[in-house]
């Protein structure tokens, strides 16, 4: 097991934390806007920009890193409007052509700029996090971890200083026009920080990774909530979550998981941060696919349970089925033997709605209870004042009204049968010339 040393892992940690951190902040909006492929191709198409930045400086200093990724930045996001407006493709056909072509030559100007002046294209693309260490070997506080703390006030500040006209440009960019704020510069805005912060994380985790940054926290994020304040933490909480697991695993992992320990701690960070995007989706509380299928399963199972309410109910109020006791198996041939059947029934049983008794010719009984008998007569109104309400609005014929009532009596609620019962002229009675139960109390 390699040993933990505050000296070097622990800048690597706070510069991992601060590469997220600052590349998720902004990643929310873009992910908000739809403009995920915004990010992917500003982080791509910066690479002229450095690449004549280095052929111009031949030196890696801040300065011309930026001054370059910034006029690179804001003409990719100035040609993928010009060719979506004027050219007529759609936004992401645009986004696709302005990157692929500026990496394109980004990355023959890489090349050029490689004979000239001390860099690693491989660095640019893949990023260089674990040199971190070293440097704060011979420097107190890395100079990469200056730059990000510097790029992460920054984003603190626009998104602070604007986050009301970014939030309404996120949601409706027309609406932000009418209240006179400029969508257009807040969008070149956004694009010129995106810009600064996808460079300035070039050598810590490169062009290829910076993109999980920007968008996966954030994605991740937006599956878990639907409020734009709480998705700002939650992505942020994410993002540090990705660079503190990850470099965790890099110096622990040999040891714990056989991990091989070459591997790089900003790769780790990406595959965690799709580890807990898939999470999200799966098991989001909004919009996971194992939360849908739950309520869904939950809503069929609560249709189901009134469906047999209402069998109950209705053979019970036949003069000539009164006399029979109802079985298990009349149930389940009227609704027809399947598992969600019978796991309703047992539920109904389970909750002392329905109550079983043994026959003595074999077989079990069922009877309503009263909480049993509350609730079918609450379904039982609904659906004849639904149908009450077609023969009187629609005029639809008396066979044609079943079948409509049945679907909608499980979404009626207290409030909506008053307003029928109001509405209706011949009380007591549905167009069947059956009684129409009083609303109950719950027991």
């Amino acid at each position: 097991m390699s040993p933990w040393n505050w000296t070097l892992d622990g800048w690597v940690l706070v510069v991992g934390v601060l590469s997220a951190c600052s590349c998720t902040l902004l990643g929310n909006y873009l992910v908000l806007r739809r403009m995920s492929l915004m990010g992917d191709a500003i982080s791509h198409a910066v690479l002229p920009g450095l690449a004549i930045a280095f052929l111009i400086s031949h030196s890696r200093e801040p300065l011309p890193m930026f001054v370059g990724a910034v006029v690179v930045g804001a003409l990719t996001a100035l040609l993928t409007q010009a060719i979506s407006r004027y050219g007529n493709v759609e936004e992401g056909a645009a986004m696709g052509v302005v990157f692929s072509i500026l990496f394109a030559i980004g990355l023959i100007l890489i090349r050029q700029a490689a004979d000239h002046v001390d860099l690693d294209p491989s660095c640019v693309l893949m990023g260089n996090i674990e040199s971190i260490g070293l440097d704060a070997m011979v420097e107190r506080v890395p100079s990469a971890a200056v730059n990000l703390m510097i790029v992460m006030a920054l984003n603190l500040l626009f998104v602070g200083l604007f986050y009301k006209e970014l939030k309404i440009c996120a949601f409706d960019p027309t609406l932000a026009t009418t209240l006179g704020i400029n969508s257009n510069v807040m969008h070149f805005a956004l694009m010129i920080m995106v810009a600064i912060t996808t460079v300035a994380n070039f050598e810590i985790v490169g062009s290829i990774l910076v993109i999980a940054m920007l968008i996966v926290p954030a994605a991740t994020a937006y599956l878990l909530t639907d409020r734009l304040g709480v998705m700002i933490l939650l992505s942020l909480i994410i993002a540090a979550a990705c660079a503190v697991l990850g470099r965790i695993l890099v110096v622990l992992g040999p040891g714990w998981f056989s991990i091989d320990a070459s591997t790089n701690t900003a790769a780790l960070m990406a595959t965690i941060a799709g580890v807990f995007l898939a999470l999200a989706v799966f098991f989001s509380p909004r919009d996971g696919i194992i939360s849908r299928i739950y309520r869904r399963t939950a809503l069929s199972l609560q249709i189901v349970r009134e469906d047999i309410l209402g069998f109950l109910y209705r053979w019970h109020e036949l003069d000539a089925n009164a006399a029979r006791a109802v079985q298990r198996q009349d149930v389940l041939l009227a609704l027809g033997d399947s598992l969600i059947t019978r796991w309703a029934l047992r539920s109904l049983v389970r909750r002392s709605r329905v109550h079983v008794a043994s026959a003595p010719s074999g077989g079990e009984h069922l009877t309503l209870s009263r909480q049993g008998i509350t609730e079918a007569s609450r379904l039982i109104r609904s659906h004849r004042l639904w149908e009450a309400y077609l023969e009187k609005h629609f005029n639809l014929p008396l066979d044609h009204l079943h079948m409509p009532a049945e679907r909608v009596e499980h979404y009626i609620d207290s409030d909506m049968r008053k307003r029928l019962d109001q509405d209706l002229t011949r009380r007591g009675r549905d167009p069947h010339g059956r009684d129409i139960p009083k609303e109950a109390n719950d027991i």
